[in-house]
């Protein structure tokens, strides 16, 4: 597989195309659904689990340098292209650069907050760098943990088992924020966490290594199960719709018990069944739970006074429902076309 990147890195080297068309071609090639790098992603997902890390790195070097290798020769054939023609005809009036918009993540982002803000819970923040403790441990994620595997995550400073050295990791989830908000305040607490977070995940239209999660906690005396689900409703209903219902499956999360996954009624074909619910009725949103004991008492939160619940969702995730994009990546391409498909959405 080795021999098979470099081969591919020095054709990308040595290409050197005559006109627009070739480029195009060659893009196909190497780029395209169809095309050699696609076919590397397949065989990767075959490689041993050891071998993953260096071979990821060289198949994204690979991607980085085609797709630069690519944007160089367009410009500078599209640039002599653009010389004679304004040569031939001094008259011809130039290109209008199209507006930019805003983000159809950021679009529900804002909405997903500005929903949440009415039940008075209010924004925050905190790094996307992060330790261990904060992004695992807090949350009741021993060492030895089988959860831990359930998230592949980028680690910024390698793991060690001295006592007084960090491990600083690109946070998973934004989780670690709740910790931060528990051990800064006491109860009550009802904060949502919009942010960025990071997984060591092949890219393809349903995964990405980049997405945005929305997380939320309330802790108070109290709350109850009822309180979580009715939130969740009211929630669901302003997002997809008065007519919106939901369901609750039994679910497992390290720092909730009992936990749930979280169902909407397909807001497109109203519960009938069609394809982007895989004909079930119902998309899956988030995740919640109540709050476990142990990840109160971690952060210093009296468990036998306070109890609470934590729920959490992919902003792209939501947007694919709401707007029913089909591909992830279409977030990340920077394309302004795609974007002002969203603009009756602001």
């Amino acid at each position: 597989m080795v021999n098979k990147i470099e081969e591919l890195l020095a054709q990308v080297e040595a290409f050197e195309p005559k006109n627009a068309a070739e480029v195009e071609e060659f893009r196909i090639k190497i780029l395209g659904k169809k095309g050699e790098l696609n076919a590397l992603m397949e065989e990767f997902k075959k490689v041993a689990p050891e071998l993953k890390r260096e071979l990821g790195q060289k198949i994204n070097a690979l991607k980085n340098r085609a797709t630069e290798r690519i944007n160089e020769l367009k410009s500078s054939l599209g640039s002599a292209k653009i010389k004679v023609d304004a040569i031939d005809d001094m008259t011809r009036p130039g290109a209008a650069p199209m507006d930019g918009t805003r983000h159809p993540i950021s679009i529900v982002k804002n909405q997903i907050v500005e929903i949440f803000s009415r039940l008075g819970y209010t924004v925050a923040e905190g790094p996307e760098i992060e330790d261990d403790w904060h992004v695992f441990s807090a949350l009741n994620f021993p060492l030895s943990h089988p959860a831990r595997d359930m998230q592949d995550t980028f680690f910024v400073e390698k793991q060690s088992n001295e006592p007084n050295v960090k491990d600083l990791l690109l946070r998973t989830h934004t989780s670690s924020i709740q910790v931060r908000a528990m051990e800064r305040q006491q109860p009550p607490i009802r904060i949502v966490c919009p942010g960025r977070v990071f997984r060591n995940e092949a890219i393809s239209y349903r995964a990405h290594c980049i997405f945005h999660q929305v997380e939320g906690l309330f802790i108070d005396e109290n709350v109850s199960f009822a309180d979580m689900k009715q939130s969740i409703l009211y929630f669901a209903k302003e997002l997809f719709g008065e007519s919106a219902t939901i369901r609750m499956r039994p679910s497992y999360f390290p720092f909730t018990e009992p936990s749930a996954e979280v169902d909407v009624s397909c807001n497109l074909c109203g519960g009938k069944g069609c394809p982007v619910c895989k004909g079930t009725g119902w998309l899956e949103i988030m995740g919640c739970g109540m709050v476990d004991p142990n990840v109160l008492e971690a952060s210093g939160i009296d468990s036998k006074k306070y109890s609470g619940f934590a729920f959490g969702m992919g902003v792209e995730r939501i947007a694919m429902l709401k707007y029913g994009v089909k591909d992830l990546r279409l977030y990340f391409e920077n394309d302004v076309r795609f974007l002002h498909q969203f603009d009756s959405a602001l």
